[in-house]
This record gives C-alpha cells, structure tokens and sequence, in this order.
C-alpha cells in the first residue's frame, strides 16, 4: 500500500491526483494507494515523504522545500495541471475593475497563511503594494488552526462574518461564494490577471523523494500515468468529478467539482516545462524559500517526462 498526501482536497488542481485514485487509474498501474488529505502544516505534508510514511505528494510545487531545503531529495514527477491556481474574490457591492490590484488598498483579504499566503504576499510586492503603507490587512481564513477537511466555504464565510473584504484561495472557494451571490471574481493567475508572468508562480505537482524514485521507479512510472489518465479522462468527461465527489466531498462540493474540472480542463497536463520551473524558481528566491535556483534537470524528474501526456 502506498500513500499519498493531498495538500487540499477541495482544489480542483489537486483533484486530479484524488480523482486518479478513486477512478482506478493508480490500481490499473498495479499501484494500492491510498489519498490521505493533508494537514495546513506544509512541513508534516511533506515529512511524510521524507521518512517513508508517504510515497507521493500532491500539491503546490514548492511545498516540498518545508522538508527538503533547496529541492535537495525530492524531485517533481509532473504537473498536476498548468499555472498558478489562486483566485481573489472581492464583496460584490465594492465596486473596481475586475484585476485592478491598486484597487485593493485599504481592504482587508483573508487568505491562509501558509502556501496560499506566500502567492497572496508575493503579487501586491510586484504590484508595488506596501501592506502598511497602503493599509492593506491580510487576515486569517476562518478555518485556519481548526484542521477542516473540507475549507471550501472559507471565502464565503470570511466575507459573510464581516472580517474581510476579499479573500484568497482555489477555484472552490471562489465558486462557492459567487454562487452565494456575496462575491465577484477580481483576480485569476492562470488566466492571466496580476503582474507580469505571476501564472508562473507556482503550479500543482506530484513530487516524491529521490529515495523512493531510485528504488521504486516502476512505481512512480505508473504513478504519473495515472495523472495523464485521470487527466484526460476529466477532460473528454468532467462529469466524472460528479463520481468522485459524491465518494469525498460535502454535498455542496461534489455538485459543484464537476463544473470547476470542465473549466479548468484545459490546463490538464502532466508536462513541466523549463519556463514553468524559472517562473518558480524566482518566485520561490523572491520570497525567501531557498537561496538560489535550483536547475531544471535537478528538480525534474526528467526520465518520467515521457508519459506525462501518455
């Protein structure tokens, strides 16, 4: 049996990963995994990979770096789906420019403070945003310190309670809120909005330890064909989601997952490319999560690269 870590299991990015299992794409491989949804810590996220109480890591690329400093150990075996994921909703009666990030001082955002956090952060630097000069508050999502399993609701609520005026988070959260009709979409990173090249941020990745490809390398093989399989089944059929998410989701979840995978589809697909792993690189040295860019074939794990889109 082998396990794999979940960052979130509400992203849609992520969900690829879930859905791979639930689907059978992990067990078509010869592969008895098991999803384990993740804890707000990244570090014990990422533990589990390095003492061999979890084999694979779905989540954000540059998680692994609470365990393993500089990328040393650990390698990404592929792309969940292309881009960074975060969304800002913003109260539907404030009335800016959907992108208009000069727009956002003054306000208050809730976001995590842990992976999330360090995106939210990084965009209003490059937007030449001073948090203090600019009286922008970052404040903590709802759910932060309660270990929900589930933390879709977090923008709605953060909205709805009155401690913020936005809020940041995945396609989930967002969705859930504008349905609710108290939200807006203001920003999206993979479609484009924010600074220059900031879709380039970070994307969602498998990733194990170099200990484990080295001895297991059939295993993690058949590991990232089941992503390219759970990614092309979600593509040609997003009601699948509909499937899996009546297996793990709340209700108001599952009815919507489907919808986020048929929009996102497009950016299903395993292959990480070198201007992809620059983009984290900057961004990663920008906000002080390791020293210096790590090259490509040293984060890559490159002799996978062929089943990416298998």
């Amino acid at each position: 049996m082998f396990r794999l870590v979940v960052a979130d299991l509400g992203s849609p990015s992520y969900f690829v990963a879930t859905a791979a299992v639930v689907l059978g794409f992990f067990a078509d491989e010869g592969i008895d995994m098991e999803p384990v949804v993740g804890s707000e810590d990244a570090e014990q996220n990422t533990k589990a990979l390095n003492d061999g109480t979890a084999q694979f890591f779905a989540g954000p690329a540059y998680g692994p770096l609470k365990t393993f400093p500089g990328f040393g150990g650990v390698r990404l075996l592929s792309a969940l789906a292309q881009y960074s994921y975060w969304f800002m909703g913003i109260r539907k009666d404030i009335d800016i420019p959907r992108g208009d990030l000069n727009a956002l001082r003054g306000l208050r955002i809730s976001s995590s403070q842990s992976s999330p956090g360090q995106g939210l952060r990084h965009m209003l630097a490059e937007a030449g945003i001073d948090l203090e000069r600019n009286n922008v508050r970052i404040v903590k999502s709802p759910s932060t310190g309660k270990h929900n399993k589930f933390r879709g609701s977090d923008g709605l609520v953060a909205l709805e309670s009155g401690i913020s005026d936005a809020f940041w988070g995945n396609g989930m959260r967002l969705e859930i809120a504008v349905r609710a009709g108290v939200a807006k979409l203001h920003i999206d990173l993979r479609r484009g909005d924010g600074p220059p090249g900031a879709r380039f941020y970070n994307f969602p990745a498998l990733s194990a330890s170099e200990a484990f490809v080295r001895a297991n390398p059939e295993a993690a093989a058949g590991a990232v064909r089941a992503i390219a399989k759970a990614q092309k089944a979600l593509g040609a059929e997003p009601s699948l989601a509909t499937r899996v998410g009546r297996e793990i989701f709340p209700e108001e979840e599952a009815d919507i997952i489907a919808t986020l995978v048929e929009r996102d589809s497009p950016f299903y697909q395993g292959n990480i490319s070198p201007e992809a792993v620059a983009g984290l690189n900057r961004f990663c040295v920008a906000r002080g999560l390791m020293e210096k860019p790590v090259p490509y074939d040293q984060l890559v794990a490159t002799q996978f690269s062929m089943h990416w889109n298998s």
